[in-house]
């Protein structure tokens, strides 16, 4: 038998899954304190001058925050979302017809065909093996069960719903019976479910196996895309200890513009006009933010100011960037073989980047050494490069790659480094996905110089908060600092310095 029809029997599929710890939902309600009475009690009395609605009284915006944290601290998780109707019976009779269908079905033939040829070979078959299983389907369920046969013989089986659902954004699998969703930045618990840990391994190992990559006890991790660009990663046994665990990063189909973020309220209209000159006037950016934030996103919208005739080359782990420009080369790292040899890192890949005669270079995420080859390509011609790492603030940012370096065997002092990183970096650009899902360009900072052994920093844009709706959503404003940019000399080599001060001021 395939390893297709490798079977658990109904008990594997429903067992019901334990809920996650730290799902993510308002507090509101929970126990109403006494009419008049005072949050703190008479043990704590307000001072003098103290607004009631700061000490979390009743007529507060935002009602008792302690009733808000009794309710979270005495509430019960969310249970395992089901299955229920349509879905529940196309999945009851999926799993009676798969196994009988694997063995009419020659898998090496059936990997051959198309999803649409495939259909038409297996329509008579299903048939057949519904009439023998005495099944009797409406047209409706029948298109249904051939899709859902379909996704577990060439696609990717359960996935295949989420991956085709636009409004999912991540898929977080944690073992075989519990599946999380983002939507809106939210996350949700997913119905579906994989009959049994060696299914979802089977899965995880198909989807690696599309780009030359493999996963098993002796390489429990894997980074891989999926076709359209997506951004998977893959950890199994004995490292995961619920089972296969597989992490998808969707992207959106339609590439993201600079415009369409500022619509989206990811900034203002004066921060958008900043950034798409900043890189069309090829200064150097880094992008900064938290895992999720949109860091990715931001740098495929900042790529379509691009000039067309510019040779782009793009270098990553996992090739995820989707520039919009018609010069473009994207390499891709490669793991060690089975016997540790052969890998071939990011930093090798600047090196070489460096005699393929580029005019941009552009670094998926900058995670060790590497770092101090791409300043050197800044430094070295290859004026409007740009990158993203992981960091909370500019400030972060630069410290980050400070350390970076310093984490390789480059013997030199930490001031030259400093140094160097002043020299080439132009512009920080912060993003960051606040609690109600947003995600926000939270600062856009110009590096100056040197002040002794301290880099100097001028901010030009900062989000700053405001309030909070009911609802929770977060209300703030894109400011701009009113200081002349430092980077004004770059944008008026290209004619944009007029464009680029009004902006910022």
């Amino acid at each position: 038998m395939s390893a297709f029809g490798r079977k658990s029997g109904p008990a594997g599929f429903g067992q019901a899954a334990k809920p996650a710890f730290g799902v993510a939902r308002p507090m509101q309600g929970g126990v109403s304190a006494a009419p008049g009475a005072r949050a703190g009690g008479d043990q704590f009395p307000p001072l003098p001058g103290e607004p009631q609605a700061i000490r979390g009284g009743d007529d507060g915006k935002n009602g008792d925050a302690l009733s808000r944290l009794a309710e979270r601290s005495n509430g019960v998780a969310e249970g395992p979302a089901k299955l229920e109707g349509f879905e529940a019976s196309v999945h009851k009779i999926k799993e009676q017809v798969l196994p009988r269908l694997l063995e009419r079905v020659d898998p090496e033939a059936a990997a051959t065909l198309t999803k649409d040829e495939l259909a038409e070979e297996f329509r008579p078959i299903i048939m057949e093996v519904l009439a023998e299983l005495k099944i009797t389907l409406n047209r409706r369920e029948q298109f249904a069960l051939e899709k859902v046969l379909i996704d577990e013989l060439l696609g990717f089986g359960p996935l295949e719903e989420l991956l085709n659902d636009p409004d999912v954004s991540d898929i977080m699998v944690n073992g075989p019976d519990q599946t999380y969703i983002e939507k809106k930045g939210k996350l949700q618990l997913s119905t579906i479910r994989f009959r049994d840990e060696q299914h979802l391994f089977q899965i995880a190992q198909r989807i690696v196996n599309q780009v030359g990559r493999r996963v098993d006890q002796t390489t429990p991790l894997a980074d891989a895309r999926l076709k359209d660009g997506s951004r998977v990663n893959v950890i199994v046994p004995p490292l995961s200890l619920r089972g296969t665990a597989i992490s998808i990063r969707k992207f959106s189909e339609k590439p993201i513009t600079l415009d369409m973020l500022r619509d989206f309220g990811s900034m203002s209209d004066k921060m958008c006009t900043a950034l798409k000159i900043a890189g069309a006037c090829r200064m150097n950016i880094v992008i900064s933010g938290g895992t999720g934030s949109g860091k990715t996103t931001m740098l495929n919208a900042m790529s379509k100011m691009i000039d067309p005739g510019e040779r782009v080359l793009t270098i990553e782990d996992a090739a995820e960037l989707r520039l919009q420009q018609p010069h473009w080369l994207p390499l891709e790292t490669r793991p060690p073989n089975l016997e540790g040899q052969g890998a071939i890192t990011i930093g090798d890949l600047v090196k070489n980047a460096l005699r393929m005669r580029p005019d941009r270079i552009i670094l998926g995420e900058i995670r060790g050494a590497e770092c101090f080859d791409l300043l050197a390509a800044m430094n070295t011609g290859h004026d409007g490069s740009m990158c993203t790492l992981h960091a909370n603030s500019p400030r972060e940012c630069l410290g980050r790659m400070e350390n970076m370096i310093l984490m390789g065997d480059i013997k030199i002092p930490k001031e030259a480094i400093s140094r160097q990183i002043a020299e080439s970096v132009d512009l920080v650009v912060q993003v960051k996905r606040l609690r109600d899902g947003s995600r926000r360009t939270t600062n856009i900072t110009e590096v100056i110089g040197m002040e002794g052994d301290v880099i100097v920093t001028q901010e030009l844009f900062k989000f700053e908060y405001l309030d909070e709706t009911d609802d929770g959503t977060i209300i703030g404003e894109f400011r701009p600092s009113g200081l002349r940019p430092y980077t004004l000399e770059k944008a008026r080599q290209f004619g944009f310095d007029q464009a680029y001060l009004e902006s910022c001021l």
